[in-house]
């Protein structure tokens, strides 16, 4: 980028900075004055990543004339996420510091971004997010929530369900069905019991009853038919399904 351009571009980041609280943190497409600032940043983030000394590397002398309009210009995070931290502090700007974050709703938007459901996520990934993040969060009183993290970690930690599986499961409950309906015909909405033993707290053994979308799953198999093996389409004509 030539020196002018740099320049041209600098000026306009200012007028941007000062109309966005403080940060750099444009959208690719975003434009100020008629002027591509996206797309002059977007280029100056990509120069930022490659090695001192390499060509096309940012001089020091840049990285700092933009780190004096806004240090976080260039984070080590996804540049998303740090628009929307810029969103979320204008919000507690504009309450005069006072935000009760833990009460939000999760439909909250604000200046077009799902404010709510984003500091949501922030509270429940606080072990995932880097230090600078949480220090930058810490300051406008967002928080780790302990429940929301266990939450979280527990629903990552159950094992994922593969395609074969999920088949299996979809015919036992359309099994039960038709023992008790006598007959295959699953109205669409319908949400078949389904009973399974899991452990306890205290690692006793207990029922737990689930509810699976068996309409809309048989539903799905006719649709995708002919990605279904010769064996599930056995299965689903052993249990008197018409267009297997």
């Amino acid at each position: 980028m030539s020196d002018a351009r740099f320049e041209a571009g600098l000026d306009w980041a200012r007028v941007w900075a000062k109309g966005h609280g403080g940060s750099l943190a444009a959208p690719a497409r975003a434009s100020v004055g008629g002027y591509a600032i996206g797309t002059w940043l977007s280029e100056l983030r990509a120069s930022a990543q490659v090695s001192a000394g390499e060509q096309g590397a940012l001089s020091p002398e840049r990285r700092r004339a933009l780190e004096e309009i806004d240090p976080w210009w260039c984070p080590a995070w996804p540049i998303v996420w740090q628009r929307t931290y810029a969103v979320a502090r204008s919000w507690w700007l504009e309450l005069d510091d006072v935000v009760d974050w833990t009460t939000l709703p999760l439909d909250t938007v604000y200046e077009g971004e799902q404010l709510g459901r984003w500091v949501q996520a922030q509270r429940a990934g606080w072990p995932g997010l880097e230090e600078d993040q949480r220090d930058l969060l810490s300051v406008i009183g967002i928080e780790e929530d302990q429940e929301l993290v266990a939450a979280k970690a527990a629903a990552e930690a159950k094992p994922t369900v593969s395609r074969g599986d999920r088949f299996q499961q979809g015919l036992a409950a359309l099994a039960a069905f038709v023992e008790r309906e006598r007959h295959p015909r699953v109205p669409r909405p319908h949400k078949e019991p389904v009973e399974t033993v899991e452990a306890g707290p205290g690692g006793e053994e207990q029922v737990v009853v689930s509810h699976f979308a068996l309409g809309t799953w048989l539903n799905n198999q006719k649709a995708r038919r002919a990605k279904l093996t010769p064996g599930q389409l056995v299965q689903l004509a052993e249990h008197g399904v018409e267009w297997a």
